[in-house]
């Protein structure tokens, strides 16, 4: 497609005859794959770096996996739920101390430098060992890889790293990035990661800000089938409520990442050429979590932690502010999770009565207009469902005599006061699941994490017990033996309380029923899209 800048309305313009297609009779469209066109997707914010290789996280992969891969992909069907991507196997040692990757052969970079093993070991050794958010534990104790040749990559280990915790890491934490255009400055200053290249079926062509992100299709993909859309918009709507209304005034294909408020859904599948689709997110499980800091006295008090759990009324939230779209959660891994998730835990049913009974018992008694202390609440900004939540804690909160202060920021501020100030006492968070409790899920509790680390401890709970329990399972091999003690760690999380865990979800897409291939693994919203197509 074309290399010059397109605006705004370009990229209306350039659609109109693309969705005006899908009114044509039906035994007039494609039955097979088509290639060609423009596909145009929703997107609610602008990563400021798009480096999946640093930042592993939703809104970088929406973008850059169509144009920076990883060393395998999710799979409803596929070996361990995985497929290839970049390698074509792996294999782990015995001892835990060696993984064996076999990468595909014939594969180029957008600038048609050869991909090979040198920039999977750059991208392991410099990259997501010492500066990815989540691959600074995964990879903490590699410290070689060898590349006997060019499509051989050996990773070693320092300390025995469990194969299973490895193999579930590789569609979320191994984005590999070219070594020849990152080893010539510093990485975090690179332009790359602005304006990524990568391997993927689709290569960097613009962003201009505030409007969208233009992917085109790279010609030359090493896969047998080659990308069928020529090129990806990703258009800039932060307003979600704008997103719906673009599909239906079709200006937009898709909108990912229930970028559609649920309260529309059930309006917006009755229009003709819309269809709602639940699946594509099962390995992207977000927590809704109530993030507790332990430094305040009253926190630390576990009596007073459970308190607040029971004064949660988690089927009034899953059902209220989620509109049903939510499950309530038990602990800290999803029950979607079908590998580690445990139901035997310590559970906190909505009791306002037992709630204000511990609170007494605690030695926090109501004071004059029945409060007992005041506290600092913080909803992350990211969602409507994390502020609204907010709203209704403070009120649940107050059932129970705690004057609960809202502060609400933008999501700089509200990082920064979190998770590198602690200058809050509750702060609402929803991270997300990745697969494997190593990954996401244990740094949310264990202690002596540095400051300024998102989506982890940064309020201060101690546990040495725990901390034990979660050193253990990260070097035991033996797959079941390692699930056992997951099974351990949910319980004294739940029992516990250095959080709490309410809610957990999947997303929604809302597609025009003219694009194809929407939803066929378990990663899709971040996966590379080389087989959609529209209809036409």
């Amino acid at each position: 497609m074309s290399d010059f800048a397109i605006s705004r309305r370009g990229v209306l313009a350039g659609s109109t005859f693309l969705l005006a297609s899908t009114a044509l009779p039906a035994a007039l469209r494609a039955q097979t794959p088509t290639n060609g066109g423009r596909l145009i997707a929703a997107a609610d914010s602008e990563p400021r770096n798009l480096n999946p290789a640093i930042i592993a996280s939703n809104g970088v992969f929406f973008v850059a996996s169509k144009i920076v891969e990883p060393l395998a992909e999710a799979s409803f069907t596929g070996k361990d739920g995985l497929e290839p991507r970049l390698a074509t196997s792996w294999e782990g040692s015995a001892d835990g101390l060696t993984v064996t990757f076999k990468l595909r052969e014939g594969v180029t970079w957008h600038d048609g430098k050869p991909f090979t093993s040198a920039d999977v070991a750059f991208s392991a050794l410099q990259v997501w060992k010492p500066l990815q958010n989540l691959g600074r534990v995964v990879f903490k104790d590699l410290e070689a890889v060898d590349t006997p040749d060019d499509h051989t990559a050996i990773f070693r280990f320092a300390r025995p790293t469990p194969f299973q915790l490895i193999r579930n890491a590789l569609p979320a934490l191994t984005s590999v990035v070219p070594k020849h255009l990152y080893e010539v400055s510093e990485i975090a200053d690179n332009p790359a990661n602005t304006a990524p290249v990568g391997t993927g079926p689709f290569k960097f062509a613009e962003h201009r800000p505030g409007e969208y992100y233009r992917l085109e299709k790279y010609d030359a993909y090493w896969g047998e089938d080659q990308p069928r859309l020529d090129e990806i918009i990703y258009r800039v709507l932060p307003d979600r409520a704008a997103a719906a209304g673009a599909l239906e005034a079709e200006e937009i294909h898709l909108a990912a990442f229930s970028a559609v408020p649920l309260a529309d859904l059930e309006r917006i599948s009755k229009v003709p050429g819309i269809g709602v689709i639940s699946k594509g997110y099962e390995t992207l499980t977000y927590q809704l979590v109530v993030e507790i800091n332990h430094r305040r006295k009253e926190l630390a008090d576990r009596k007073v932690r459970q308190a607040i759990a029971h004064a949660i009324d988690k089927e009034f939230v899953v059902k209220t502010i989620f509109l049903g779209y939510a499950t309530a959660s038990t602990g800290p891994v999803p029950r979607n999770d079908v590998q580690f998730y445990s139901s035997d835990v310590p559970t906190y049913a909505f009791d306002v009565a037992k709630a204000n009974a511990l609170l007494d018992e605690a030695g926090y008694k109501r004071g004059e207009g029945g409060t007992r202390f005041a506290l600092k609440l913080l909803p992350a900004p990211y969602f409507n469902e994390t502020k609204q939540f907010g709203d209704y804690l403070r009120q649940a909160l107050a059932e129970i005599g705690i004057d609960a202060e809202l502060v609400n920021n933008d999501a700089a501020a509200h990082q920064k006061a979190v998770y590198t100030d602690h200058t809050f006492d509750l702060a609402i968070a929803p991270p997300v699941f990745r697969g494997d409790p190593a990954i996401s899920t244990t740094i949310l509790v264990q202690s002596g994490i540095p400051d300024g680390v998102p989506f982890s401890n940064q309020g201060g709970y101690a546990n040495p017990e725990l901390d034990a329990l979660i050193a253990k399972a990260a070097e035991t091999l033996d797959p079941d033996q390692r699930i056992a003690l997951y099974v351990d760690f949910q319980k004294m999380v739940a029992e516990d309380l250095p959080l709490i865990n309410v809610a957990e979800w999947g997303f929604i897409t809302v597609a025009r029923s003219s694009v194809k291939e929407v939803s066929n693994n378990p990663r899709w919203a971040v996966s590379n899209w080389a087989d959609t197509w529209i209809e036409g």
